[in-house]
């Protein structure tokens, strides 16, 4: 009891980022996720984290590893402009909860507070609107930001240069204001600089939990089959342009199911059909996609009582069920809860864009590289001044630039 007793802290802490993904599902109803899910997320991270013989060590180690590992198997089923909105999650609740943060500060942030009264006349109205002068003085009735509308006044200058900056997160704040915390400044920032209120988000969360929070890792759909088993569907969420039918048929003849794996697109009379195939799939061991689930909503309560009979001990350890759909109300919430959630998106940003390509085939393939033979060999080429070689399929001999070679 006493040895148990030394982990209720770490017990309580992720006992919050439950509750954190749980309110997911307000955003979007395809958030869904089980406890029993979160629990065996838990136990995997403890079974993966760095041991330590001290116990505050340990614990350290422990919420470190377990936050960024929910945070990346959560990331891999959100789109793209939800995952800021989990990173600020994850971390105002802790904030709460250590009474770091208070209530009245959050709720000034998301709603600028609640102006009651005639307003009071702006006297910087040639550059700061109306609105922006109002939160300032509702802001400053904060304890976190008591007397800034006061020093407002006093460095106006410096605070009108910071407004009309391209980064105004990145300048120095006048006064005692730039060794704040960082939520005031977060708080600062969307009285006088709204529009830049994400990238000053993404700057708090990478101050506050780090910087890999605001960098998801890009989608690894091998790491998420072998986080799988024959009784959890494996569920694309679908976005506009997005296809991940190349990315999946690859894994399939990667696996050795290419051949085998039965694909059914829903839609009205294919039900019976895509029961057979999952029937099939589930004693003989084979991978059966069912494409456009929300098409299909009729069948949805059918797929659900199907998913709720499978059995780790008569289920084929191969068989795998891949769903695709598009975000829909008509999908089963026990699907979504003990499935693997994936979405796939173009990273926003040249950073994340860059590493996803670099990550993705056939540059993350070596075979790729390895597989060509033939000796590289010096070629004799125009290089700008004839445009008859770069119209002709294969480089050609050329006169007009001598000396003129290309790899």
């Amino acid at each position: 009891d006493a040895a148990r007793a030394g982990y209720t802290d770490i017990a309580w802490r992720m006992s919050i980022s439950f509750f954190v993904i749980s309110s997911l599902g307000n955003i979007e109803p395809m958030y869904q996720y089980s406890l029993t899910w979160f629990i065996n997320l838990f136990i995997q991270a403890i079974k993966d984290s760095e041991p330590a013989t001290e116990l505050d060590q340990r614990l350290k180690n422990l919420f470190e590893f377990a936050t960024y590992f929910l945070y990346k198997m959560v990331c891999r089923s959100l789109f793209e402009k939800d995952k800021l909105i989990f990173s600020f999650l994850l971390c105002t609740r802790m904030m709460r909860a250590e009474n770091v943060l208070s209530e009245e500060d959050l709720k000034f942030l998301l709603t600028g507070g609640i102006a009651v009264g005639d307003p009071e006349p702006n006297p910087y109205s040639g550059w700061l609107v109306d609105k922006s002068w109002g939160e300032i003085g509702r802001m400053s009735k904060l304890d976190q930001a008591h007397g800034f509308k006061e020093d407002f006044e006093t460095y106006k200058d410096q605070w009108q240069d910071l407004f009309q900056s391209a980064e105004p997160y990145n300048m120095t704040f006048p006064g005692k204001w730039n060794d704040c915390a960082s939520f005031t400044r977060l708080m600062i920032m969307r009285c006088i600089r709204p529009d830049k209120l994400v990238p000053a988000t993404m700057l708090f969360v990478a101050k506050e939990m780090g910087q890999k929070f605001i960098e998801p890792p890009p989608l690894d759909l091998e790491a998420c089959y072998q986080d799988s088993n024959p009784c959890s569907p494996l569920i694309f969420i679908l976005s506009a342009g997005s296809d991940p039918n190349a990315a999946l048929f690859k894994l399939a003849d990667e696996k050795g199911f290419g051949e085998t794996m039965k694909s059914v697109s829903l839609g009205q009379g294919q039900g019976p059909l895509a029961a057979r195939y999952i029937d099939e799939g589930y004693k003989e061991g084979g991978w059966v996609v069912l494409q456009n689930c929300h098409v299909y909503g009729s069948w949805m309560t059918t797929l659900e009582r199907i998913c709720e009979e499978f059995r780790p001990d008569t289920a084929h350890k191969n068989f795998r069920l891949w769903l695709t759909s598009y975000p829909s109300p008509v999908f089963p919430v026990a699907v979504l809860q003990n499935g693997i959630k994936m979405t796939n998106e173009p990273a926003k940003g040249i950073r994340l864009n860059v590493k996803g390509s670099f990550l993705a085939d056939p540059l993350a393939n070596e075979d790729f590289f390895a597989s060509c033979r033939k000796p590289l060999k010096w070629k004799k080429m125009c290089y700008g001044k004839c445009l008859s070689c770069f119209v002709l399929p294969t480089p050609a001999w050329c006169q007009c630039v001598s000396n003129t070679y290309l790899r």
